[in-house]
Order: structure tokens, then C-alpha cells, then sequence
């Protein structure tokens, strides 16, 4: 047995042909073995320790082949790098060209009807997939760049939005007013808790409110909601759902990986469009956030990436990530150049809440006014971002605060930590006690 670990190891980092074959093969042995064992939540704890040790096993094939093969891999899936793939459509493409790399569209589709504690954890296999490719300084960078691609569902809505100014994407709506693109969040069913949907809505308005010519700058803020404690008022976000982490709705790719790569990284660099020329290939705009109530999990996530920030003067940020288990996306990478390390630590580690009025606060916010004051404050905000040599100025700011290479290599440790983050028994415990609702569950929410 050890002997023949040893020497798939070894095939594994040989020639392309025999490792994808060897890789596949492993595979479909583990499967095998995991086929006739009940099903996750069902099995005794010496059933649990094989199916273990049969995942384990094959992963770090999987880990040893993507050492050494991940370029050509990846030069394979996008033949040659001239198709742009966006996460999602790079994981179902390797696991038809690569049989046993990732999981096929049949297991995930089987896995993702389950409760987020009935589950294999077959995204961890995702995880150590995108942490080598964006590992990689070229397949890496190749695919940020995809990422900043607009989506096909902009494209499609965008002459409607530059016709008519307006578009309701379902828990985001967009309207143009004068030359300002603004972004309402409207989940009012989960205090904006974000899910796979929002991320779709929200990256769809970011791709149009970039694309319209008509528009300058775009301000991001909450809808007024109907929840019984801020019936009337409105609310920035309340992080990731709960509820839909549960219920295993909250995924690896669609979730956790666009949501970095996708639309909050638009915000700091824009989307990408062909045939720039010699001109910078991104189309940008500046970005005001207006935080009302408070911003909580991956809604303070989102403040890192904007121009300016205005807060309510009874607002609160919260990013309660060792508290819940997850760790709170490209946060560990921003939010100490914003806050200091000390702080940064504190609210990570510690759950600290911080107030928008508190010193402390000043890397955070650039304003905080009375509620009522707002709405004026948020139209001198993007009066000034009008600026004519604001868009080079925030490049520049943006290449030096944030190097696109520094970036990627935190995403790369990111998307294997975060998936296995994803089926640790304290996650899956914490989000199974929360899933039911409660008046307290939104100071709750785990951070995306």
C-alpha cells in the first residue's frame, strides 16, 4: 500500500499523459470506496476515519500534479490562454478534461442538495485547484484577468440600462441620476445578507455602471428594510446569509471566489475590455459607499475598496471572523493598511466592534454624519470624485497601495483556506445554531 502510494506520487509529477491518467485513475478509486460507505452525517466514527484517509490520499496527488502541471493544465483548459474563463466555467472545464482533478457538475450537483453538515466537502478538491492555478504568476494572472471581464447578463442588460437609466436586478437596484450610477441593495427579506444571488445581481450592476459612458462615479448603499427591528430605516449589510450557508446553498466558486475576483475587485480596478490599444485596458470609475445601521462580516469587506466611505453617526463595522469560522475574504490582506495591525487584529481576532464615531475609525470612514445628513453628503461625495484627474490619481494610488501580483498570491492561500474553512466541524456547528431566525442573528453573521 505505501509502496503504491509512493509510486503514484511519483507518476504524478512525470509526463503529462501517464499523471492525468494515474491522477484519474486514484480517483475513481477513492469514489469507489466512498460509494459504498453511508453518507456523510450517517457514518460511525471508523467509517469517518477511512473516508478521511481515502480523501486525504488522493489530494495530495492532486496537490503533487498541479506542482508541476498546473501551466500546462491551465494552458490546456483556456487553449493557450486565449479564452477567458471565469471560475466556475474553469472548474466544470477541468473536471471534463481532467477526469478526477475537481468534482463533475453530477457529484457537485448531488452535493450542493445537501445540508452544509451532510456534505462530502468534495470544494476542498476546488480549493487546492485554484490555489495552484493562482499560484501560478502566469495562469494566475491570467485568470484575474477573466475575472475583470464583464458578464455575459451585463452585456445583455446594458442597452437597456443606457436607454432607459434604470434596472431592477432583484436584490439590486440600479439607477442612473445625472452622471452617478447608484447601487441600492434591496435584500429586505435578510438585512442584505449576501448569497450566490446577490453576488450575481451586485456584479451585474457593477459591469453596467461601468460600462454606461453616462456614468462617472457610482455610490453603493442599503435599501430601507422591513425586517421588525429596522422596519423604516436603512441597512448596509449584515455579511454573508446564515441560512444560506446552512443549507449548503453558499459555494466555492459562485460565492466565496467571485465574490473577490468578480465585482469587489471590479470596484478597485475596473472591468477589463480588448482592444485598448496602448491605452490602460480597463475602464474604471470612482466609488462612494454610504454605510447606514451597520456593516457587518462581508459588508465591511466591501469599505476597503472604495474612494470614499460615509458613515451614519450611529453605525458600527463588524468583522466577528475567528468568532464564526470563516475567514473574511481579501480582509486579512486590506484591512491593516487601513486601520493598523492592532486594530485589524482586534476585530478579527478579537470581534471587536468599532463605531464610525470612534478614532479608531479614521481608516474606515472619510465622514460620518447625522442619518438625516446623508443623502447630502453622499451628492457632495461624488460631486467631488467628478474630478478630471481623479481616475488616474486612484489608479496610481491603487497600483501602489495594492501590486495585482501581491494580490494573487493572497487569493491563492485564501481559496484552499477558506474551503477548508467551509467543512470544519466549528463552522458547520456555528451556522446549523444560527440557521434557525432569531432577533440577534444579524449581529451574528459570518463574515464572507
Amino acid at each position: 500500500m505505501i509502496e503504491a502510494a509512493a509510486a503514484d506520487l511519483r507518476e504524478v509529477r512525470g509526463e503529462l499523459a501517464a499523471a492525468r491518467a494515474v491522477l484519474a485513475q486514484a480517483a475513481e478509486h477513492a469514489e469507489d470506496l466512498l460509494a459504498v460507505l453511508p453518507a456523510p452525517a450517517d457514518r460511525t466514527d471508523e467509517q469517518r476515519v477511512v473516508a478521511a484517509a481515502a480523501l486525504d490520499a488522493v489530494r495530495v496527488l492532486r496537490a503533487a500534479f498541479l506542482d508541476v502541471h498546473v501551466d500546462a493544465v491551465y494552458d490546456e483548459l483556456t487553449e493557450g490562454r486565449t479564452l477567458c474563463l471565469r471560475v466556475a466555467e474553469l472548474a466544470e472545464a477541468a473536471a471534463v478534461s481532467f477526469p478526477g482533478l475537481v468534482p463533475d457538475a453530477v457529484r457537485l450537483a448531488a452535493e450542493r442538495s445537501k445540508l452544509q453538515a451532510e456534505k462530502e466537502g468534495l470544494e476542498i478538491d476546488q480549493g487546492i485547484f485554484f490555489s495552484k492555478v493562482l499560484g501560478s504568476p502566469q495562469a494566475g494572472a491570467h485568470l484575474l484577468d477573466a475575472m475583470l471581464r464583464p458578464t455575459p447578463r451585463a452585456l445583455d442588460l446594458l442597452p437597456e440600462f443606457t436607454g432607459t437609466g434604470r434596472v431592477d436586478l432583484g436584490s439590486v437596484q440600479l439607477e442612473r441620476t445625472g452622471s452617478t450610477a447608484r447601487l441600492t441593495m434591496v435584500r429586505v427579506d435578510c438585512l442584505n445578507a449576501e448569497d450566490n444571488r446577490q453576488i450575481d445581481d451586485i456584479e451585474t450592476a457593477v459591469d453596467l455602471a461601468l460600462l454606461d459612458p453616462a456614468v462617472e462615479v457610482g455610490l453603493l448603499r442599503g435599501g430601507v428594510m422591513t425586517h421588525p427591528r429596522y422596519r423604516g430605516r436603512r441597512v448596509f449589510s449584515a455579511g454573508i446569509n446564515l441560512k444560506s450557508l446552512h443549507g449548503g446553498g453558499i459555494s466555492l466558486t459562485d460565492f466565496l471566489l467571485r465574490r473577490e475576483l468578480g465585482y469587489i475587485h471590479k470596484i478597485l480596478r475596473g472591468v477589463r475590455m480588448d482592444g485598448a490599444g496602448w491605452r490602460p485596458d480597463t475602464v474604471e470609475k470612482p466609488w462612494t459607499a454610504v454605510v447606514d445601521g451597520f456593516a457587518i462580516g462581508g459588508g465591511m469587506q466591501l469599505l476597503l475598496v472604495f474612494d470614499e466611505v460615509l458613515a451614519a453617526s450611529d453605525a458600527f463595522f463588524s468583522l466577528p471572523a475567528a468568532a464564526e469560522g470563516i475567514v473574511p475574504g481579501a480582509a486579512n490582506f486590506r484591512l491593516g493598511k487601513a486601520v493598523g495591525p492592532r486594530v485589524s487584529r482586534q476585530m478579527i481576532l478579537g470581534g471587536r466592534r468599532l463605531w464610525a464615531t470612534e478614532p479608531s475609525a479614521a481608516g474606515l470612514v472619510d465622514e460620518v454624519h447625522e442619518p438625516d445628513e446623508l443623502d447630502a453628503a453622499a451628492d457632495r461625495s461624488v460631486e467631488r470624485l467628478r474630478g478630471r484627474a481623479v481616475l488616474a490619481n486612484r489608479r496610481m494610488l491603487n497600483v501602489a497601495d495594492e501590486p495585482m501580483d501581491e494580490f494573487r498570491r493572497y487569493m491563492a492561500e485564501f481559496s484552499l483556506e477558506q474551503a477548508l474553512r467551509l467543512y470544519s466541524s466549528d463552522v458547520i456547528d456555528k451556522v446549523t445554531r444560527f440557521s434557525t431566525p432569531k432577533p440577534t442573528a444579524v449581529g451574528a453573521s459570518v463574515g464572507a
